[in-house]
């Protein structure tokens, strides 16, 4: 059981530089079927109107919570999410993208009919361009369906301790989780329900490397 006052499922959602996407981003956990979750924002070093817009959900919902750093890059950012989260599960939310209302949910539903599993990932729809660069060839695109979207990984919040969250390395640091976490835990990849929006910015990692190489 968590602990009195504890929510259930911990956002850890890493942001730089997109002040205007984040009311549809945080809005869309507000929208959320239970109630028994928090959001941490982290900003990795944001020189926009970042703060001003988290801070209009910060005076009316005391589950999010704002954090701040010099730019360290995501991965490292969601680590401190993670590290500041108290959640018996721990998710990701990426800023260009958005929940539909039943998101949490139906992960948390899975994942506690199943006490041998301990990692879930996949069940997201996407809009806009589907090919990104290739982890192991960058001069080759693959579907993003066939990646780990890291904002559809929801697990228990030992594993990522366990793990040591992601590691920062420049591309792929959700599929190099996944994969560390396949040697040591009960990982499932699922294709439904589509409840996360994928929704790449064109500032994407992916997004700049495609426009720069092609």
């Amino acid at each position: 059981m968590t602990d009195a006052g504890s929510p259930l499922v911990s956002v850890v959602m890493a942001t730089f530089n997109r002040a205007a996407l984040l009311d549809r981003a945080i809005g869309s956990v507000l929208e959320q079927t239970i109630g028994s979750w928090e959001l941490i924002v982290v900003d990795d070093g944001s020189a926009d109107e970042t703060f001003s817009v988290v801070d209009r959900h910060l005076q009316r919902h005391g589950n999010i919570r704002y954090m701040k750093h010099r730019n360290r890059k995501p991965a490292l950012s969601r680590n401190a999410g993670i590290q500041a989260s108290f959640g018996r599960y721990v998710t990701f939310l990426d800023s260009d993208d958005r929940y539909l209302p039943e998101h949490l949910e139906s992960r948390l539903t899975l994942l506690e009919s199943m006490p041998e599993v301990d990692l879930l990932a996949g069940g997201f729809s996407l809009t806009g361009d589907p090919w990104v660069r290739d982890r192991n060839d960058p001069e080759k695109l693959v579907h993003v369906s066939d990646c780990i979207l890291c904002g559809t990984l929801f697990g228990r919040r030992e594993l990522f301790t366990d793990l040591g969250g992601f590691r920062d390395i420049d591309y792929a640091e959700d599929t190099d989780l996944w994969e560390r976490a396949a040697m040591k835990h009960h990982i499932l990849r699922i294709d439904g329900p589509e409840s996360y929006i994928y929704q790449r910015s064109e500032e994407s990692i992916t997004a700049t490397w495609k426009r720069n190489n092609t």
